[in-house]
């Protein structure tokens, strides 16, 4: 199953998944006569959407994934992972912390 946006739309994309046996779920387009209405479990992945969007946000304004600086894969994963470390040692440590705004990253920001 992939989560999509509903720009992931054209035939051939469409036909590409049904060959290769994958389930895309994506959101109904306003001018769209086509897309299936999706099931109770289908919409609620699709407000999953907002949370994975709000993760990609903060991976590449906060922890500055977009001017990673890398040059080979293996230089990317290896930042990729640091910065993914570095957030959840952040959360780990807001946690147990306990301050006023948990979910803010702003004191790490720099």
């Amino acid at each position: 199953m992939v989560l999509a946006d509903r720009r992931f739309a054209r035939p051939q994309f469409d036909q590409f998944c049904d060959l290769n046996g994958i389930h895309l779920v994506r959101p109904k387009r306003a001018n769209a006569k086509t897309d299936a209405p999706g099931t109770p479990a289908e919409r609620a992945l699709l407000r999953c959407r907002q949370w994975i969007e709000s993760i990609f946000q903060s991976l590449k304004g906060q922890l500055s994934l977009e001017r990673h600086g890398a040059r080979r894969h293996d230089g990317l994963f290896a930042r990729v992972g640091q910065r993914l470390l570095a957030l959840a040692a952040v959360i780990w440590h807001n946690t147990n912390i306990n301050p006023p705004h948990p979910r803010s990253l702003i004191a790490y920001d720099h």
